[in-house]
């Protein structure tokens, strides 16, 4: 066998044995996820818009199945972002307003994270999958396969026993959200009544798409 021809198969090999590492760890993800019915982390979202500085927030996610997730902001205190898995609602208190809209038709970059819980299939959902080592743990790249989603790009930081920590979504105008989770916590009791939006008092409503 010439050299060419070894080193050829050395890289088929090596491009087998990358893949089949990376399906094992996608599926140990899969597996962790899909299993919760409950999910309870704290995060920091930091967003750049195009062309613009980027602003940092933080506070607790908490996701039930199926589709339910809350967003309570510590920084800025109050803020909220809440989906009963229909319609979601954005509060934010410096206006004391509230938006509200159907989940489906929102260009959110937080509303995508609900498929982390239950329906989580990256086979389905995304193409071109590919990972590289980011320290101990696994930065996977991603493209949605569905062309009428807002972003069109996505990475995840995974850990080895399939805990994801960090989430990174490029919107097609070149934005940028990326979400870092800690303090992960599988299947806390969370009762239903959490992902019911209650208006604050004075607060304006605002409805689009209805």
């Amino acid at each position: 066998m010439s050299l060419l021809r070894l080193s050829l198969a050395l890289l088929a090999v090596s491009a087998f044995a990358a893949d089949q590492k990376l399906n094992t760890l996608l599926q140990k993800v899969e597996e962790r996820y899909n299993g919760a019915r409950t999910l309870q982390v704290q995060f920091v979202e930091q967003y750049t818009p195009p062309g613009s500085v980027r602003r940092s927030e933080s506070g607790t996610l908490q996701l039930r199945k199926p589709g339910k997730m809350r967003w309570d902001y510590f920084q800025p205190r109050g803020k909220l972002f809440i989906s009963d898995g229909k319609y979601l609602w954005i509060y934010t208190p410096s206006d004391n307003r509230a938006e509200k809209m159907k989940f489906k038709e929102s260009e959110d970059m937080r509303a995508p994270l609900a498929f982390l819980l239950g329906k989580l299939h990256f086979d389905k959902e995304f193409r071109d999958l590919q990972g590289r080592p980011d320290g101990i743990d696994t930065r996977v790249t991603a493209q949605p396969k569905n062309d009428s989603l807002p972003y069109s790009a996505v990475e995840f930081v995974v850990s080895p026993f399939g805990q994801i920590r960090e989430v990174k979504v490029t919107g097609f105008d070149h934005s940028i959200y990326d979400f870092t989770f800690e303090s992960e916590k599988m299947d806390p009791p969370l009762d239903a009544k959490l992902f019911q939006f209650q208006l604050p008092p004075g607060a304006v409503l605002e409805e689009t798409g209805q």
